[in-house]
C-alpha cells in the first residue's frame, strides 16, 4: 500500500523550489561505502499550492549524482538525488540500482529533495532508474574500483605500503587488509575531544560514554555552543591512506548522514595538501596534509586529505587530483555535498591547489596557498634544470663576479644556483629512491644506466609517464627544452657581462640528457610531449577552473635566504600574469606578502566570507563574475611592514613600499628574455640579428660562434611557445576514456 503524504511532507515541499529547469548543484568527486536496499516506495511530498506555476510538459522528475561525476563513480555506491519537478497526487517514487530496489535508502533533505546513498554499483556500466506517477527516468553511471585508477592511467610499480600509518593522539594502529596488493587498511572511525588546554585526546569507546570528560572544550559554530568532539575516519582510497575529520557530538547526536548533518559542521570543507617533491614516488606515504587542524575544526569546517596529496610522498599532480576526486566523493557520500570546498597548502601543496583547481573544475571552489608555484613543471623543474646547467658551467669557468652571476641567473642570491642544482635530483632517475626500493636487477629494482636500464626510475617525469609517454626503453619523455635560449641575455644588454662572456656561456652550457647527465648539445623536447603537457594542464594555463574561483596567495618572502631557497617571490607574479593573459583581469587573485603569516590577514575568514557571498549570489551573473563582484571590500593586495599592513597592489619590483621591503628576483629564463608568465617550455625561434643587441659590439669570431651555437635561431619570446595551447579540463589518461585530441598510447 502506498503511504499517503503527511502534513509535514506537504509543508516541507511547499517551501521547496520546484521551478522549471532549476539546475542541480552537482558536487564533484570522491569514493566509497555501503548503500541502502529494500522495496518500500517513497511517497513524495504533495505539490505546492495551485498558484505556484508548474513545469509545463517534460519529465516529472530529475536524477543526479551528488558525490561525483556520473561517468566517474568510484566504489560500490554513490549519493543520488531525486527531484520531483511535476507533482502527481498520490504517486510514489521507486528507485532501482541495476534492477535492485534501493528506495528505502532515500530520505528528504532540507529542500524537500530525496537523497540516498545507493549501493549495488559495479565497475563499468550501471543504471539508476527512478519511477514516479507512471513515468521513469534513467541515469547511466560508470563505475571504477575504489582502488583506482580512474583518470591517472596505470598504477606505478613498484609501490611501497606504509600501513603502519600513525593515526596519532593515542589512537590504536590501523589494521592492514591481509594480502591486499593495493595497501588497504580496514576503514575505521575514531573519536577525539579537544581539551581546555588545547590538546586532542582519544575517546576509545564513545558508545559507552555517559558524560564527556570535565576538561572538554566547548566552541561556538554558527551561533550554537557545541562540544569540541572530532569524528575521524581513516581508510584507503586509490592506494592512499585518507582521513576526514568533522565535529560530531557523539554523546547526544545520531551519526551524521547526508540529510542530517551534525550541529558542529558549518557545511563547508577544507582539503589540505602537503609539500615536498624529491623522492615522492613508489610509496603510499605516512602522512597526509593534516586533518586534525584546530584552526579549521574549531570554526566548524570539515577537513579531508590523504597520503597521496603530499608531494613528498607523491610528486604526481595528476594522481593527486584523482585522489582528491575520490576522497571527496567518500566525504560527500557520508555527510552530503559541502556548500564549498577550499584547497589549501604551501609549496608542493600550492601547485597541487593550482593544478587541481585549474584542470579539474568543481573539486575546489577556492584556494588559499603559500610558498606559491604555478605548477611542478615550469615553476620548479625548469628552474632546477637551468640551475644545474649554470652550476656546471660556473664550476668549470671562473672569472664571474657575484653581480654577474646574479644577473645571468636572475636570482637575488647566487646560492640559489647551487641550491636548485641540487634539487634537480628530482629529475635524475638515479638519486631519490624511497628506502624500500633496493638495488638489484629487474623492473622493481633501482634503475642504473649501466647495470639495470629496465629498473624503476626515480624522477618526477617517470612518476608521471602516463602523461608524457615513453622512449622505446620505457623511460619517460620530458617537456624540457633549452634550444635557442640565450642565457644571460639581459645581463649582456645591461652590460653587466661582456660579449665574450655571453658567447662563451652559451657555447658551453649545453644540455642534460634523460639521465640528467651533461651533453654538449642543447636539450630538445618532442612537440607531442609539449602538447600533452599543455593540454593536460601539467603547465598551468589559468583560464580553466582558476578563472572562476577566489585565490588568496599568502606570499612568504624567501628571496633574501642567503643559502638559497626555491620559494621565490617571482612565482606569485607568474601565476598572476597567466591569469591576466587567460582571463583579461586578475580581480579574483589577492597577494599578501610578508615574512610569514599572510600579512596579518585572517585568510580563512576572508575566504569563507568571499565564497559564502558567491554561493548566495542569486543574480544572473556568471560564476566568474560573481567571484569578482563578491570579493570582500577589505580583502586587498598588500604587505606587512613593521607589523603594519600596507595596502598596495602587488607588482613584481614595482610599487613604493612593498617591493622596496620585499624585492623580487627573477629566473634564468626571464634573465634570457622570457616572459613574466614563465609558461613557455620550448620557444619558437627567429634568426640571429645584430640589431637585437643595441650597443653591443661582437667581433667577427664571436658572431660566428653565436651562429654555430644557434644554427636554427634564438628564442622569439614575443610568440607563444611551441605547441602552447589552453588546457582542456578533466583530461583522462585511463581507464576513463581520454578526452585528449590525440591517442597517448600511440605517441
Amino acid at each position: 500500500m502506498k503511504a499517503r503524504p503527511t502534513r509535514a511532507w506537504r509543508a516541507r515541499f511547499a517551501q521547496a523550489s520546484v521551478a522549471a529547469g532549476a539546475a542541480l548543484l552537482v558536487a564533484a568527486c570522491g569514493g566509497g561505502g555501503g548503500g541502502g536496499g529494500g522495496d518500500a516506495a517513497v511517497t513524495p511530498p504533495e505539490a505546492p499550492p495551485a498558484e505556484t506555476p508548474q513545469q509545463p510538459g517534460g519529465a516529472a522528475l530529475k536524477l543526479a549524482v551528488l558525490s561525483s561525476q556520473a561517468d566517474k563513480v568510484t566504489g560500490p555506491d554513490a549519493l543520488v538525488q531525486v527531484e520531483i519537478v511535476r507533482s502527481t497526487p498520490d504517486a510514489s517514487v521507486t528507485v532501482l540500482a541495476n534492477g535492485t530496489d534501493v528506495t528505502s535508502a532515500f530520505t528528504a533533505d532540507a529542500d524537500g529533495k530525496l537523497v540516498g546513498k545507493v549501493g549495488n554499483l559495479q565497475p563499468g556500466a550501471n543504471e539508476i532508474t527512478a519511477t514516479y506517477g507512471g513515468e521513469s527516468v534513467k541515469l547511466a553511471l560508470t563505475g571504477y574500483a575504489i582502488t583506482g585508477p580512474v583518470i591517472s592511467g596505470p598504477h606505478q610499480l613498484p609501490f611501497l605500503c606504509t600501513t603502519n600509518f600513525n593515526v596519532g593522539n593515542g589512537a590504536p594502529a590501523l589494521a592492514p587488509i591481509p594480502g591486499d596488493p593495493n595497501c588497504g587498511v580496514e576503514t575505521r572511525v575514531d573519536y577525539f575531544y579537544r581539551t581546555t588546554a588545547n590538546a586532542y585526546v582519544h575517546l576509545p569507546n564513545p558508545s559507552a560514554l555517559s558524560a564527556y570528560p570535565a576538561d572538554l572544550r566547548t566552541i561556538t559554530v554558527d551561533g550554537k555552543a557545541v562540544p569540541y568532539v572530532v569524528r575521524l575516519e581513516t581508510g584507503t582510497i586509490n592506494r592512499a591512506i585518507y582521513q576526514t575529520a568533522i565535529l560530531h557530538d557523539v554523546l547526544n547526536e545520531p551519526a551524521p548522514t547526508p540529510t542530517k548533518k551534525s550541529a558542529g559542521w558549518n557545511g563547508k570543507l577544507f582539503y589540505t595538501l602537503g609539500g615536498g617533491c624529491q623522492g615522492g614516488w613508489m610509496q603510499q606515504g605516512a602522512s597526509t596534509g593534516g586533518v586534525m587542524s584546530d584552526g579549521y575544526l574549531s570554526r566548524g569546517f570539515a577537513v579531508a586529505s590523504s597520503t597521496l596529496n603530499v608531494m613528498g610522498n607523491n610528486c604526481n599532480d595528476l594522481l593527486s587530483s584523482e585522489t582528491i576526486m575520490m576522497v571527496k566523493e567518500r566525504f560527500v557520500e557520508n555527510y552530503g555535498a559541502p556548500l564549498f570546498t577550499i584547497g589549501t597548502g604551501g609549496s608542493g601543496g600550492a601547485y597541487q591547489s593550482n593544478q587541481t583547481g585549474d584542470n579539474y573544475p568543481g573539486l575546489f571552489d577556492g584556494i588559499i596557498i603559500s610558498q606559491v608555484f604555478a605548477d611542478v613543471n615550469s615553476s620548479t623543474l625548469f628552474k632546477q634544470f637551468d640551475s644545474r646547467l649554470l652550476n656546471n658551467y660556473f664550476a668549470g669557468n671562473g672569472g664571474y663576479t657575484v653581480a654577474q652571476k646574479q644577473a645571468i641567473s636572475g636570482y637575488l642570491q647566487i646560492a640559489n644556483i647551487s641550491n636548485m642544482s641540487g634539487q634537480a635530483g628530482r629529475i635524475d632517475p638515479t638519486v631519490s629512491f624511497p628506502a624500500g626500493v633496493v638495488a638489484g636487477v629487474g623492473p622493481t629494482f633501482r634503475y642504473h644506466p649501466a647495470t639495470n636500464r629496465g629498473g624503476a626510475r626515480a624522477s618526477v617525469y617517470d612518476a608521471t609517464k602516463n602523461v608524457y609517454g615513453t622512449t622505446s626503453e620505457g623511460h619517460a619523455l620530458r617537456p624540457i627544452d633549452n634550444v635557442g635560449i640565450q642565457y644571460g641575455l639581459k645581463a649582456l644588454l645591461d652590460k653587466v657581462i661582456t660579449p665574450a662572456q655571453f658567447v662563451d656561456l652559451n657555447q658551453k652550457i649545453g644540455g642534460l640528457d634523460l639521465d640528467l647527465q651533461p651533453q654538449s648539445t642543447r636539450t630538445a623536447a618532442d612537440p607531442a610531449v609539449l602538447a600533452r603537457a599543455y593540454q593536460s594542464g601539467r603547465i598551468v594555463w589559468g583560464g580553466g577552473g582558476l578563472a572562476s574561483m577566489p585565490i588568496i596567495d599568502r606570499r612568504d618572502y624567501n628571496d633574501d635566504a642567503t643559502g638559497g631557497d626555491i620559494h621565490t617571490k617571482i612565482h606569485s607574479f607568474s601565476v598572476r600574469e597567466r591569469l591576466r593573459k587567460a582571463n583579461g583581469h586578475v580581480d579574483n587573485h589577492v597577494i599578501l606578502t610578508s615574512d610569514g603569516g599572510g600579512a596579518g590577514v585572517d585568510t580563512t575568514a576572508a575566504m569563507d566570507a568571499w565564497l559564502t557571498a558567491v554561493k548566495t549570489d542569486t543574480s544572473g551573473r556568471t560564476l566568474a563574475q560573481k567571484v569578482v563582484a563578491n570579493r570582500p571590500k577589505t580583502l586587498v593586495d598588500g604587505c606587512l611592514i613593521n607589523n603594519t599592513f600596507v595596502a598596495e597592489t602587488q607588482v613584481a619590483n614595482a610599487g613604493p613600499a612593498c617591493s622596496a621591503q620585499y624585492p623580487a628576483g627573477t629566473t634564468p629564463r626571464m634573465a634570457a628574455g622570457g616572459p613574466l608568465s614563465d609558461d613557455i617550455a620550448k620557444c619558437q625561434l627567429k634568426p640571429l640579428n645584430a640589431a637585437d643587441y643595441p650597443g653591443i659590439a661582437f667581433t667577427p669570431a664571436q658572431w660566428i660562434s653565436l651562429q654555430l651555437t644557434f644554427p636554427d635561431g634564438v628564442c622569439d619570446w614575443s610568440k607563444p611557445g611551441v605547441s602552447q595551447q589552453p588546457s582542456k579540463p578533466w583530461q583522462s589518461f585511463g581507464p576513463s576514456p581520454t578526452n585528449l585530441l590525440f591517442d597517448i598510447t600511440k605517441q
